[in-house]
């Protein structure tokens, strides 16, 4: 038996790193998962690559209208959902004086609206299927934060916040809501060739020496989304390998 048999999934930026990480580890532990992005060639190829048990959706999580009708085709398809993992993201890294207006309101519309929006649309089905897990994807810059990272951790303070409103409001339905904070994990948006050096530099400071994989975060979420977490709401869990743990 796989720990996530009977779940049903939506999994947003599911089309390349940590996403796709996640859809593929639930799908093998028995869920089944409709793969979001708004790079549906890319979510559609992981898709076909996973069989049956998963299914590709174009969604802009800023857009209330793309929501709904996910949340529609997925039902549809799988049945009620009983798992949220709002991992999509972006990450503008520069200074308060660099910092532009479009770049707070693009940071705001996917790192805290999209989570919000799924959040939202997602419970109505939670609610009929009479148990649901939501994993909201943060970061460790939604618990400290960093220079540069003004706009990435206004919105994952926001999200971490969200997460214990709805865990107190939602825990009546049998509803959980739990954040997930990585520290810096081996993903695209954090290999950039800018910011290598940066990064590598960073690991000294790291306890563990290292960056995480990208399972050492999937597992985390696998755990959440599972009947293991039955009784973990409202929670912060944060898989960083001691990078803020003496802050």
């Amino acid at each position: 038996m796989g720990k996530l048999d009977g779940k049903v999934a939506i999994i947003t930026g599911a089309a390349q790193g940590m996403g796709a990480m996640h859809a593929r580890k639930f799908v093998e532990e028995g869920a089944k998962v409709a793969i979001t992005d708004l790079n549906l060639e890319g979510a559609q190829k992981l898709a076909d690559e996973l069989g049956e048990n998963a299914i590709a959706l174009k969604l802009d999580v800023a857009s209330e209208e793309n929501w709904i009708e996910v949340v529609t085709k997925t039902e549809e398809t799988f049945g009620p959902i009983n798992v949220l993992v709002n991992n999509a993201g972006i990450g503008i890294f520069k200074t308060l004086e660099e910092l532009t207006v479009k770049d707070f309101e693009l940071t705001f519309k996917v790192d805290e609206l999209g989570v919000f929006l799924g959040m939202q649309k997602v419970v109505p089905s939670m609610k009929k299927a009479g148990v649901g897990s939501i994993v909201n994807i943060s970061s460790v810059d939604g618990l400290v934060s960093a220079p540069t990272a003004i706009a990435y951790s206004a919105s994952k303070h926001a999200v971490t916040g969200m997460t214990k409103g709805a865990a107190a409001e939602l825990g009546q339905y049998n509803i959980r809501v739990n954040s997930v904070h990585p520290g810096i994990i081996k993903t695209p948006m954090a290999d950039q060739p800018d910011v290598e050096e940066y990064l590598k530099q960073l690991e000294q400071d790291i306890p563990l020496r290292r960056r995480a994989e990208v399972e050492e975060v999937s597992n985390l979420v696998i755990y959440l989304a599972s009947d293991d977490s039955s009784y973990s709401t409202g929670a912060q869990f944060v898989v960083d390998g001691g990078m803020i743990s003496d802050l």
